[in-house]
């Protein structure tokens, strides 16, 4: 089959997306089909970084474009940045032959309209693999208001890309109940996770032992944030749990990646004098293992309206590792279900956003027992090799009816099933 994957982050950019859809190519180029990659010719979190024009790469033909660089410092400037990207795909396309099925992502939000527009012009079909859902975000965020011009002309778009859908891929219940309330058929969702990367993140000791003396984090207590920063994932509940640990030299907290609120939690702890934490930019993927190895006790944060609407996937990464987590975020939520589904064998400890108190109280109980942990057996349902073919399954049609989960259980519970509370019972049990 001839595929096209639209995404403006592929690799070697860094961020989740980059990888997953990476991951995803190379599987499906080492199958059999011809899959062609349009993504950005800079780097997602990092403009002035440049990547070729054309390559293949693990027998995938990757075709980057060009566009404007104004950065993520305001919101008229990540617009134009979008806009020139999704225009630049365009005229891109145009000289592609036509694909079997062209695989849309959400990076830029709503590149699912080029797509839809492109069936059955240049694409006989579209997988929507939907990684976030907007203008829903946007709204959430208070980006845009809920019904202004700009909301519903978004909204009617994305409307479009879904109807236009042969299927659309959904990372968990809540996003597909939320897809679907959409007035889309439910017949038309799969929901799949994420995955971890099996093959790049395992427990590594001596990359710990080597990261954390690089960067001078030995003989501490290491609480980790891994990830995106963004409103999505608001970190104020940390920052201020770095504060008041402050005075407890073995506690550092640890902020590694990017995004568009990086500079301002930044000058926040600069102005608060807190010097037991430390950012790092996103790392390769070849030393993720040691950044992620190198914590004690994993932060996993979602803000209170995005449940259904973003997908912390980092979840699974962690998990690999079998290293504690700490999630801070409502409940019910994709997380709570995952955690749920590891209490067993993985303690974790959920907190609400604004509670201090229950944060600094997991970080004084996790440390005294996390010295010398060892990685968990395995991620089963999440793994590369249970989730990835599924979606290629899905994408060939071949498949149209699959959910991972790690606790089957929970697949028909009803929103509310649990929250919480639950979480922090079971850790003070354990």
């Amino acid at each position: 089959m001839r595929i096209l994957i639209l995404n403006q982050a592929f690799y070697p950019d860094v961020v989740s997306t980059a990888q997953h859809a990476a991951d995803l190519a190379a599987f499906m180029a080492a199958g059999g089909d011809q899959v062609t990659v349009i993504a950005s010719a800079r780097g997602y979190d990092d403009p002035a970084r440049r990547f070729a024009a054309r390559e293949v790469w693990r027998g995938v033909r990757v075709l980057r474009v060009r566009g404007t660089a104004f950065g993520k410092a305001a919101r008229w400037r990540r617009a134009l940045d979008f806009a020139t990207f999704m225009m630049a795909c365009v005229a891109k396309i145009a000289f592609l032959p036509r694909q079997d099925v062209v695989v849309a992502l959400t990076s830029p939000p709503l590149i699912s309209f080029i797509a839809a527009l492109l069936v059955p012009w240049k694409a006989r079909s579209l997988v929507f693999w939907c990684m976030d859902l907007n203008p829903d975000e946007a709204v959430a965020a208070g980006w845009l208001k809920a019904n202004s011009f700009a909301a519903r002309t978004l909204n009617r778009m994305l409307g479009f890309s879904l109807r236009r859908a042969r299927v659309i891929v959904a990372l968990d219940r809540f996003m597909a109940q939320r897809i679907e309330s959409k007035g889309i058929a439910a017949a038309k969702i799969v929901t799949l996770p994420p995955w971890s990367h099996d093959k790049d993140v395992i427990f590594d000791r001596e990359g710990r032992e080597q990261f954390r003396k690089q960067h001078g984090l030995e003989g501490k207590f290491v609480v980790m944030y891994s990830g995106n920063h963004s409103p999505c994932h608001p970190l104020d509940t940390l920052i201020n749990a770095a504060a008041e640990l402050h005075g407890d030299e073995s506690v550092h907290f640890c902020f590694v990646g990017g995004g568009s609120q990086m500079q301002a939690i930044k000058r926040s702890a600069a102005a608060r004098g807190l010097t037991n934490i430390t950012f790092l930019p996103y790392q390769a993927r070849e030393r993720l293992s040691a950044s992620l190895s190198s914590a004690d006790f994993h932060a996993v944060v979602m803000g209170e309206a995005f449940v259904g609407i973003v997908h912390p996937c980092k979840i699974y990464n962690v998990l690999r590792l079998g290293c504690p987590v700490l999630y801070v975020g409502p409940s019910p939520s994709h997380v709570t279900e995952i955690l749920h589904g590891y209490e067993s064998s993985v303690p974790s400890y959920a907190c609400r956003h604004g509670d201090v108190g229950a944060v600094v109280s997991a970080v004084q109980r996790v440390r005294g027992c996390a010295k010398d942990r060892l990685p968990s057996p395995g991620l089963s349902g999440f793994s590369y090799e249970s989730v990835v073919p599924a979606l290629a399954r899905v994408i060939r049609g071949q498949y149209t009816a699959v959910t991972p989960i790690i606790n089957p259980d929970l697949r028909n519970a009803p929103v509310g099933a649990h929250d919480e509370r639950e979480l922090a019972a079971t850790a003070e049990n354990r």
